[in-house]
């Protein structure tokens, strides 16, 4: 018999401002099932990221029907776990725990979430060339996304090279050599101006990091923007690019699809999507149309 009552959560590092718990309760409410979404605050509790495989031990004590993890445990949980998804080990980087008879299992729905709102917000832009930036765990679940899509190539760019150049090179094992390659941050202009589009996978545009990942002249009305930020969901790059001429998509998109995978996975039930993102505009303080 399915269940009406689940308790899930959600471990991080600055999660305050998450609107996760308002998306999945205000769905559940409508379902009628009773939904308790809690915040699990590494930087509150004053315990550093490796603590996170003790909270998901205390979690699934706890009675907890499943987790969403987020920066900067997306990668540190999976030694935790008892076994994954396809997806999230092909990533190596896990969102979404669920507890199945004492197992804590992970999954991915960032791949899925990404791709979902890519679909539906930038339906018929070009994919030939596309430009990343961020290449953590947010940014190999876009970058999974952006190739499985039909990008032919996806050039990844990061601060830190040598994860760039593991990104990379995952996703040439993955889905063939040559559809990876790896840039460096002074070559980003000569990149963009080639490129036809540019994925931002950074926390810059976030409430607390404010400002553009990139100078603002490296935009061009030919390159389509999409952005993983949804705290807000029209960042300072998505106002530039818009203004620019720019086709832009903003992080809402991706946090709906992504909790509406998720909200599958812990309770067997479909949610509405369409309700979801209305909820995300809401919550937003802008109007859904504007992701185009």
């Amino acid at each position: 018999m399915a269940k009406d009552s689940y308790l899930v959560g959600l471990i991080g590092a600055g999660i305050g401002p998450s609107l996760s718990p308002a998306l999945h309760e205000r769905e559940a409410d409508r379902q009628g099932l009773r939904y308790l979404y809690r915040l699990i605050d590494i930087d509150t509790l004053g315990v550093g990221p490796e603590a996170v495989g003790d909270l998901v031990r205390a979690a699934r004590d706890l009675g907890f029907d499943g987790l969403n993890i987020t920066h900067p445990c997306k990668q540190l949980v999976i030694e935790h776990l008892d076994a994954l998804a396809p997806q999230a080990e092909a990533l190596g980087a896990v969102n979404t725990v669920v507890f199945e008879d004492g197992r804590a299992v992970g999954h991915n729905t960032d791949v899925t979430g990404f791709a979902a709102s890519f679909a539906r917000g930038l339906p018929d832009v070009p994919l030939e060339r596309v430009v990343q930036l961020g290449a953590g765990g947010a940014g190999a679940a876009v970058a999974h996304a952006m190739l499985t899509l039909g990008a032919e190539r996806v050039t990844v760019v990061d601060a830190l090279r040598d994860r760039a150049a593991g990104l990379a090179g995952a996703l040439n094992r993955h889905f063939g050599e040559g559809r990876a390659a790896v840039g460096t941050p002074d070559r980003l202009g000569r990149l963009l101006a080639q490129a036809d589009g540019v994925v931002h996978a950074t926390p810059t545009g976030m409430a607390a990091h404010p400002g553009l990942p990139f100078s603002a002249e490296l935009l061009h009305p030919g390159l389509w923007v999409a952005e993983v930020v949804y705290r807000p969901l029209e960042t300072e790059l998505l106002r530039v690019a818009r203004e620019v001429g720019c086709a832009a998509l903003d992080g809402g998109g991706m946090a709906v699809f992504q909790a509406v995978d998720a909200f599958r996975l812990f309770t067997g039930r479909e949610p509405d999507s369409a309700r979801m993102l209305a909820d995300i505009a809401e919550m937003g303080g802008v109007v859904e149309s504007s992701a185009g």
